[in-house]
C-alpha cells in the first residue's frame, strides 16, 4: 500500500454510523474523525447523539467536545482541523476513518473549500435580527428573489446555510455561488467513501426511538442549560429549536417532541439527497456489516 487511506462513512442521521465507524476503526486499529457540525461542542451531547463515553473509550475520536458553543465553526475551519487530525493519525497508522452526516464538512475535507470573503459583524447581526423577527420563510423569500441560482440547489430548510448566503450577498453584492470554484483539491491520500442507509420505515422507526431516548436522557434539561447561548448557530438546529419553543410556551412538550421527530426525518431526507449526488460513494444497507467490511478490506488493500 503506497498511500494512506481515509475511509469516509456517510449517511443520514440514525442510520447506525457511529457503531459501524467504531467497528471499522477497531478492524484497522485506528481512530475516528467526526464529521458532524454539532458534536464538536462540549455543552451539547444529548441532542447531538454524540458517541457514548464507552464508545469514545473504545477508539480515539477527533472533533468531539473540541469547541465551546460560543465558537463559530465552519466547513473551512473543519477542513483545516480535519487535515491536521488525519496527518496525526497517518503518522501512526495507514488507515483513518471519518464518520458523519454533515455533507458540506465531508466535501470540504475530501475536495477542499473556497475561502469566503469576510463579512462585517454588523451585516451578520442585522440579518440575524431579521431572521429572529420574521423566521425561516423570510430567509427563503429573500433568497428566492435575490439569489435564485443559489436557492435552486440550497438546503432550503437550513437557516444557517441561508443566512450565510445572504451575508455574502450583502457584503459583496455577489452570489455565494461565485466564490465556489469547480476545482477539486487533490489530497495526498486515498479516499474510500461508503454510504449507509436503511429502508424508510426502518430509518423513521430509528429516528422516533432515538428522539424518545433523548427525551428520557434529559434533553429538556440540556436545552435549559444552554438557554443563554440560544442565538448561536450551533443551537439553531433540530432538537434544540423545538425545545426552545416549548420553553417559550409556543408548543406543548408532546408537540415539541413530535416536531423534533418530523424535522429529523426531513433532515435525514436532505442528507440522503446531498450524499446521493456524490458518485464516489458506494452504498450499502446499514445492516450489511459483513458486506461493508469486505468491501473496505478490498478497497484498502488495492
Amino acid at each position: 500500500m503506497n498511500k494512506k487511506t481515509m475511509i469516509v462513512l456517510a449517511g443520514p442521521t440514525a442510520s447506525g454510523k457511529t457503531a459501524l465507524a467504531i467497528r471499522i476503526a477497531e478492524q484497522f486499529n485506528t481512530a475516528v474523525i467526526s464529521a458532524d457540525s454539532r458534536q464538536c461542542f462540549k455543552e451539547i451531547s444529548i441532542g447531538t447523539a454524540k458517541p457514548s463515553l464507552q464508545e469514545l473509550q473504545e477508539v480515539p475520536h477527533y472533533f468531539i467536545d473540541s469547541h465551546a458553543i460560543t465558537t463559530e465553526v465552519s466547513a473551512g475551519i473543519f477542513e483545516k482541523l480535519a487535515l491536521q487530525y488525519a496527518a496525526a493519525i497517518f503518522s501512526q497508522q495507514d488507515v483513518a476513518v471519518m464518520c458523519g452526516g454533515t455533507g458540506l464538512y465531508i466535501r470540504a475535507f475530501c475536495e477542499g473549500i473556497d475561502d469566503m470573503p469576510a463579512v462585517p459583524p454588523g451585516i451578520r447581526d442585522a440579518l440575524n435580527a431579521q431572521y429572529e423577527a420574521h423566521g425561516l420563510s423570510w430567509l427563503q423569500q429573500q433568497l428566492v428573489q435575490r439569489d435564485p441560482v443559489f436557492y435552486a440547489t440550497a438546503e432550503t430548510q437550513n437557516p444557517q446555510r441561508l443566512l450565510r448566503a445572504l451575508e455574502i450577498l450583502e457584503a459583496t453584492g455577489q452570489s455565494i455561488t461565485t466564490f465556489r470554484s469547480a476545482g477539486r483539491t487533490k489530497r495526498d491520500f486515498n479516499i474510500v467513501k461508503v454510504g449507509i442507509t436503511l429502508p424508510k420505515e426502518f430509518l423513521h422507526h430509528h429516528i422516533n426511538r432515538r428522539v424518545d431516548q433523548m427525551m428520557a436522557a434529559g434533553l429538556v434539561e440540556e436545552v435549559k442549560s444552554v438557554l443563554p447561548y440560544r442565538e448561536h448557530n450551533a443551537l439553531r438546529t433540530v432538537g434544540y429549536q423545538e425545545i426552545f419553543d416549548y420553553l417559550d410556551g409556543k408548543l406543548s412538550l408532546d408537540a415539541a417532541v413530535e416536531a423534533i421527530k418530523v424535522h429529523t426525518r426531513q433532515y435525514a431526507k436532505r442528507q440522503l439527497t446531498w450524499f446521493r449526488k456524490d458518485p464516489d460513494i458506494v452504498w450499502f444497507d446499514a445492516r450489511d456489516a459483513a458486506g461493508i467490511m469486505a468491501h473496505l478490506n478490498r478497497a484498502v488493500a488495492e
